[in-house]
């Protein structure tokens, strides 16, 4: 995927030296605004990638993950707002030299008088907001809501720019073919858009009719919610998917968010279960019976089919356990096969833990609790204590789920305990 990203770039790159003659990149000025033209063009395109990777095609997911599909859309989105911020600034300054103007002044005359530039300069803006209200230290102070709103400003901010690419683009103003494939990009990426973010989970609702059968409290403050509909085996789920679920109530028709499977898909019900971490996930204790579910997915790619080797470690923290109980669930094992261990602050914060249990009866595997706060414990994650819970830890594919630092902080061990990087698969539970 990353080498068809970078061969597009190049083919863009490769657009705009074919219709750059000689006289284009003469002075000063001229090798600004030539520099401004390929970091808007590249800078553009990249932004239709951005799109493109979240716009769920199930192919993409099944490749790459969705969880890696976020973490390329978070560093595409920072080179493509980067190139198009530049695009702006070496263009005024390229247009401000040639006409021996102020960068001011000129930066004035493009905005207000040049065609549709006032409609690409709002849009530029609010791409930098989006990047802005993306950046980590700002993400984890934004309600989820309002960082998904101000999200969909990226398709208002991809409208605003596009006539002025053709309206004053020189590598499109005289060239029809350009203009038609450049055309064709921003249609295949919206027909992928609206097909599998709108219509698809739409579909699926008037095939599926999916409803909440039973919500269920597990523990402070932390809930399971059963939904039932017609023939949910042919959704083709797997434990350790997760789903977009949008449950249709007054206050939260209007939001999807991502919660795993937490037991595995049986065709009768799908279930899942959280923790009220925010006003969402709070209100899902509410949710009645009855009420009405749009679900997009099944998404991820952490499930059985990453398996290499027959033992499996499951490591996971707090409600991060979610897609790893559905797996202890589902995965074909023998007796002694499956270990997990599970970190929690306290024994109150173990979520599922009589299921865990049954389960591991069951299914002859080992549950090890590792409790209390990181500070009071700081050895938990280290590699000798993972070696001595799971003496043959390198042997074993790993499934890792938790908050970002909790598997940053296992995969580190898991490196320096020589488990090779194709047998450790990590979940992020930070989409």
């Amino acid at each position: 995927m990353a080498c068809l990203v970078a061969l597009g770039a190049a083919a863009v790159v490769y657009m705009w030296w074919h219709d750059t003659a000689p006289a284009d990149v003469q002075g000063a000025g001229a090798w600004l605004t030539a520099a401004g033209r390929v970091t808007g063009l590249v800078g553009t395109y990249l932004v239709v990638v951005e799109v493109l990777l979240m716009a769920r095609v199930p192919w993409l997911d099944r490749l790459i993950g969705m969880d890696r599909l976020a973490v390329w859309h978070r560093r595409n989105g920072e080179y493509a707002i980067s190139l198009l911020v530049a695009h702006a600034l070496l263009i005024i300054w390229g247009y401000a030299v040639t006409a021996h103007q102020g960068v001011v002044g000129e930066a004035k005359t493009v905005v207000l008088s040049y065609p549709d530039m006032l409609a690409a300069t709002v849009g530029l803006g609010l791409l930098v907001l989006v990047g802005v209200l993306s950046a980590r230290a700002l993400r984890r102070r934004v309600a989820y809501h309002t960082w998904y709103f101000v999200h969909l400003y990226v398709y208002i901010a991809l409208a605003l720019s596009f006539a002025h690419q053709f309206a004053t683009g020189v590598d499109f103003a005289t060239h029809p073919l350009n203009r038609l494939l450049w055309g064709l990009m921003y249609a295949v990426v919206a027909a992928l858009l609206i097909g599998y973010r709108v219509a698809a989970p739409l579909a699926k609702m008037a095939r599926h009719r999916f409803v909440v059968a039973a919500t269920v409290p597990e523990g402070p403050g932390v809930v399971s919610v059963y939904v039932t509909g017609r023939d949910l085996g042919r959704l083709r789920a797997e434990a350790g998917q997760f789903f977009m679920w949008r449950f249709l109530t007054p206050d939260g028709w209007w939001q999807a968010h991502p919660f795993s499977l937490s037991a595995a898909p049986n065709g009768n019900w799908l279930r899942l279960t959280a923790k009220a971490l925010g006003d969402h996930s709070a209100s899902l204790a509410h949710v009645r019976p009855g009420t009405k579910v749009i679900l997009e997915g099944p998404y991820g790619a952490f499930t059985r089919h990453r398996r290499r080797k027959r033992k499996v470690l499951m490591v996971g923290a707090g409600i991060g356990i979610t897609p790893l109980r559905s797996l202890m669930e589902a995965l074909p094992a023998r007796p002694g096969d499956l270990t997990l261990i599970y970190r929690a602050s306290g024994a109150s914060q173990v979520a599922l833990r009589a299921e865990l249990d049954q389960l591991a009866a069951r299914r002859q595997a080992q549950v090890h609790y590792l409790l209390g706060p990181r500070w009071q414990h700081p050895e938990y994650l280290s590699p000798g204590h993972l070696a001595r819970l799971c003496p043959d830890i390198a042997k074993r594919d790993v499934f890792v789920c938790g908050p970002a630092g909790f598997t940053q902080a296992v995969s580190e061990s898991l490196r320096r305990l020589k488990v090779p990087a194709r047998q450790v698969h990590t979940e992020s539970f930070e989409l």
